[in-house]
Parts: C-alpha cells; structure tokens; sequence
C-alpha cells in the first residue's frame, strides 16, 4: 500500500466535493491532492470532504496541503472537513494542532452535513 497512491474526487451535492485519498501523503505525493483540491476551487466548489480513511501515513508536506487550501476555501464561503483519519495521522494532525482548526468527523453523514 505505501507506494501505491490515489486521489479520487466525487461530487456528493449540494456543493460539496468528497477528495478520497489512499496511501502515504507525504513529499512525493502531496501535489497530486493539492491538485485535485485546486480543480475543486477551478470548477467552483469550496466545500470539500476529505477521506483519509486509506491513509496510513501523512508527513508535515501532506498537512501542510490542507493549512494551504483552508484559507482559500473559507475566503469562498466554503470549509474543509477531514472525515476519518485513522489513528497515525489523527495523531500527526494533533501534534501539529490541525485538530484545532478543521473539523475531523468520523463519518460520512457528519462530513456532508457540516458545511
């Protein structure tokens, strides 16, 4: 899995994209979500889920993505929610302190209903 890394993005309604992203979103990788959540931003959608629930490792270059995307979402009236971090990168975003400043929700209902 660690090699083996993928970003998918769905529209769920009512203005929300759902980013779903699997293996390890560090240095090398952390462009293609900073992508895919720019193309989110280019066709209009500032409400973004984020799906860590396939992540098993995120480095300070991946959380760093989502600070990056935060302002801009919320400078369009829109938000990041990150849905179910498993507990490795729940644990790198609390020692970073993004736990203060995102929402982290643990299931999918809870994302789509927090904007």
């Amino acid at each position: 899995m660690g090699s083996e890394f993928e970003v998918t993005r769905e529209a769920a309604g009512n203005g929300v994209v759902v980013i779903t992203v699997r293996g390890f979103l560090d240095a090398h990788t952390f462009e293609r979500l900073e992508e895919a959540i720019s193309q989110a931003f280019s066709g209009g959608f500032y409400r973004i889920v984020v799906d860590l629930a396939g992540v098993g490792y995120v480095s300070s270059a991946g959380a760093g993505v989502f600070i990056g995307a935060l302002s801009e979402a919320q400078e369009n009236g829109g938000n990041i929610v990150l849905l179910n971090p498993g507990p490795n990168v729940r644990e790198v975003f609390e020692l970073l302190g993004l736990t203060q400043i995102f929402q982290v929700v643990n299931d999918r209902r809870a994302a789509l209903a927090a904007f």
